[in-house]
């Protein structure tokens, strides 16, 4: 790990069930919202799949306790996009931030895509969230091919 002050003793494993309180945790230290029911089903769907599926559910601990969590799939899309990793959920306990813990992941996370044929990960930042938008930058993801839209159901023009 190349941060000076990574966490003593870091190791990065599989996700496992017994994580699912951790994981509704600290995802609500980040989000304000206790969104179990949500997670629940995350689980039941990457702990069902078989170990062959091209996904990545990892944890890191730090002496016995769950410090972060990143999970990830292979996915390709509508509009031309070859397959790629995607991260759609990364979180680390405010106790042991800024001490490697999702680099750590991060990095485990692209060598098991790797694994699975493709050359590229991506992910979506919420503008405002500056906190992970500048650990995703500060990891090298830049602006990609895509430019996300939306709108309101509600709003005219259908």
């Amino acid at each position: 790990m190349t941060r000076a002050r990574a966490a003593e003793g870091l190791k990065v494993r599989d996700l496992s069930r017994r994580d699912l309180d951790a994981v509704v945790r600290i995802d609500a230290l980040h989000t304000s919202l206790r969104k179990r029911a949500y997670w629940l089903r995350v689980f039941d769907d990457f702990l069902k799949r078989p170990a062959a599926a091209p996904r990545v559910g990892l944890g890191a601990e730090v002496r016995g306790t769950l410090a972060g969590y990143l999970l990830g799939e292979v996915r390709a899309f509508e509009f031309g996009s070859p397959p790629c990793g995607w991260v759609f959920a990364v979180g680390v306990d405010r106790r042991f931030l800024r001490r490697g813990v999702a680099s750590a992941l991060l990095g485990e996370a692209c060598r098991r895509f790797a694994r699975f044929k493709v050359d590229r990960v991506r992910t979506m930042v919420r503008r405002t969230d500056v906190p992970v938008l500048s650990f995703f930058r500060a990891s090298g993801f830049v602006g990609g091919p895509f430019v996300q839209l939306d709108r309101s159901i509600g709003e005219a023009g259908t």
